[in-house]
């Protein structure tokens, strides 16, 4: 009992036998920071506007990814809704900034071009070029400044390994300067150095994760346009045909049982 409470009136006391002052770390890191040399320094400085620049790109994209969803979605079942080509041209402005309206305006304006929008377009093939021409386009600004974060992701850790490499080198010149070989000597030195690799980690992992969801989306993105295209342009064959291959009855048909005539579904254009 005599000694517990000894020590314990010994660490009261503030001996080296107390934990350290939550603040230790802390302050630690920011005189290590404060100590670096010029070199490492430039170097956290590099990645610093590297990951400012990494995340207002990946906030940037997902934002512009988030409302291209959802004005997709929504002019999706419009055009469903619709049973006139016109009517969607009309109102299809309403839902940019969705990549499938610049498909729409597309594949419209080459069917009016060749057909006046009425009936079978005499060359189908030329409408799936147009097609894939908008979708192209589309992406094409989707993945704007996505090599930047690419690039960021792929070099930011070789930027962090570069600072401590070159810390290490004054570390050990400064201790063969000295002369003083012991671990109390280098250590420092070699502390302050490894902060630049810990840094490029931290810059670079971020910056990875978010150019593989944004890849991602960018893959889904373009799967949505192809079908949403096939769909257009197999609406208006289907339209066509319908147009041109119906029938003339010659008398009129009887009612169906139900007592109600039945009409096939179809998309006019």
């Amino acid at each position: 009992m005599t000694l517990l409470a000894f020590a314990l009136a010994f660490q009261d006391s503030g001996s080296p036998l107390g934990p350290p002052p939550p603040a230790a770390h802390s302050s630690a890191l920011l005189e290590m920071l404060h100590n670096s040399g010029a070199t490492a320094q430039a170097v956290l400085v590099i990645l610093l506007l590297c990951s400012i620049f990494s995340w207002a790109i990946m906030l940037s994209k997902w934002r512009n990814f988030r409302s291209s969803e959802q004005q997709s979605r929504r002019f999706v079942r419009a055009f469903r809704k619709s049973g006139r080509l016109s009517e969607i041209a009309a109102v299809a402005d309403q839902f940019r900034p969705s990549p499938l309206v610049a498909i729409f305006h597309e594949i419209h304006d080459e069917y009016q071009r060749q057909a006046g929008g009425r009936g079978m377009p005499p060359n189908p093939q030329a409408l799936e070029r147009a097609a894939l021409t908008a979708a192209s386009e589309s992406l094409t600004l989707m993945e704007h400044r996505m090599t930047w974060l690419a690039t960021i992701a792929q070099t930011a850790t070789f930027i962090g390994l570069f600072g401590t490499v070159m810390g290490i080198i004054d570390a050990f010149h400064g201790l063969g300067t000295a002369g003083a070989a012991t671990l109390r000597a280098v250590a420092p030195g070699i502390s302050e150095a490894l902060i630049t690799t810990a840094a490029g980690l931290a810059v670079a992992i971020p910056a990875l994760m978010g150019y593989n969801q944004l890849t991602a989306r960018l893959r889904e993105s373009a799967a949505r346009m192809d079908d949403f295209g096939r769909e257009l342009l197999n609406a208006i064959e289907n339209a066509a045909l319908l147009t041109t291959a119906a029938p003339v009855p010659t008398q009129p048909m009887p009612p169906p049982p139900g007592g109600h005539d039945e009409q096939p579904r179809r998309r006019s254009f």
